[in-house]
């Protein structure tokens, strides 16, 4: 026993059984939204929307105190639960907020995920609008519910993967809603076989009967929901939208009357014509994996940065060491070393 104590004893002094200090914590609320905006829409998605939303310290002891609001979009197959519980975005907000990397703000992020696992932030004759969902609904719900910065100088615009292409998404056809954006991973910026033709993704959806025949099967429900994003036709069958392709008896031929409509959804080929709607923002900023397991994401974020440099946008485009989801979470990660301290110097904070 005395000489448990002694250890006990030099392990407190030398601090490594020392207590950690605690940061204060934020409050999460979780709220529902029914849109009038997505209600009857043909694909069946439910218009009921959960919405995840992180309140910072001090919300509820200062009642006259208004906060700008960070918009995060999360990504396909993903939600606002978790990227609020498995992510652990509310505590990664505490330490940020506490070591000064942020000033306290209000953090939003809307459940997008649909039937086939992504809405992908646009309007969509199958699914309905979520473009307008998101960047005027939500955010006329939000300055409604909190008490926001209800402002374009206060709001920021952030999201990973499907998310970080719904952020350039957005950031290009809503000019003065947003004062700065930063896109994480963005997917599908610019065409690519990996997604618009993936054999695996196009086979399995176009022999697929109907939704149950998709359960598990992650490249055919990402063909199906990109097609009820980007080629949308409610009257076909079995999903509500035109896939970018057909079988034959002994191959899979490429639909060209389908594809243009895919390419023309990116943002690559948004932005000629948005490109004075982007100069607006103060600042944009996307980052990706240089090990991305989606090889599409480098090759095109690289593109999209050469563009942007074309038209005189300026922006940080980063490649780093890391994969599709490695580097984005935790003290280490994107978000919390990057992405923080952009909106940190981009928003303001004050009434």
């Amino acid at each position: 026993m005395r000489n448990l104590l002694l250890i006990l004893t030099l392990l407190l002094a030398s601090g490594k059984l020392r207590a950690q200090p605690t940061v204060p914590a934020g409050r999460v609320v979780v709220t529902y939204l029914d849109s009038k905006l997505l209600a009857h829409n043909p694909g069946g998605e439910n218009p009921r929307r959960r919405v995840s939303v992180y309140l910072p310290p001090g919300y509820d002891a200062a009642p006259q105190r208004r906060y700008p609001v960070l918009y995060y979009l999360h990504g396909y197959a993903w939600s606002d639960s978790l990227v609020f519980n498995q992510d652990g975005l509310p505590a990664l907000l505490d330490q940020a907020i506490a070591a000064g990397k942020i000033r306290p703000l209000i953090v939003v992020t809307p459940d997008e995920k649909t039937l086939f696992g992504g809405s992908m932030y646009t309007n969509s004759a199958t699914n309905g609008p979520w473009a307008d969902f998101t960047a005027q609904e939500l955010v006329r719900f939000i300055d409604g519910q909190f008490r926001t910065l209800a402002r374009p100088g206060s709001r920021g615009l952030a999201g990973h993967s499907m998310g970080g292409n719904g952020t350039l998404r957005l950031a290009l056809l809503y000019p003065g809603t947003w004062a700065a954006a930063y896109a994480l991973s963005p997917a599908f910026v610019g065409p690519s076989p990996e997604y618009m033709t993936n054999p695996s993704g196009l086979r399995t959806a176009l022999r697929a009967p109907g939704r149950a025949a998709l359960a598990g099967n992650f490249p055919g429900q990402m063909t199906v929901a990109l097609a009820r994003a980007f080629s949308p036709d409610p009257k076909t069958t079995p999903f509500g939208a035109a896939l970018p392709g057909s079988l034959g008896p002994d191959s899979l031929t490429r639909r060209d009357a389908v594809l243009p409509r895919w390419e023309a959804a990116t943002p690559t080929y948004l932005l000629p014509a948005r490109a004075a709607g982007l100069r607006q923002l103060r600042a944009l900023a996307f980052d990706w994996g240089a090990q991305d397991e989606f090889r599409h994401i480098p090759a095109t974020c690289r593109t999209f940065s050469t563009l942007l440099t074309t038209f005189g946008i300026r922006h940080s485009a980063e490649e780093y060491q890391g994969t599709h989801g490695s580097g984005v979470m935790g003290p280490n990660g994107r978000m919390y070393q990057q992405l923080l301290p952009f909106f940190n110097q981009h928003l303001d904070f004050k009434p």
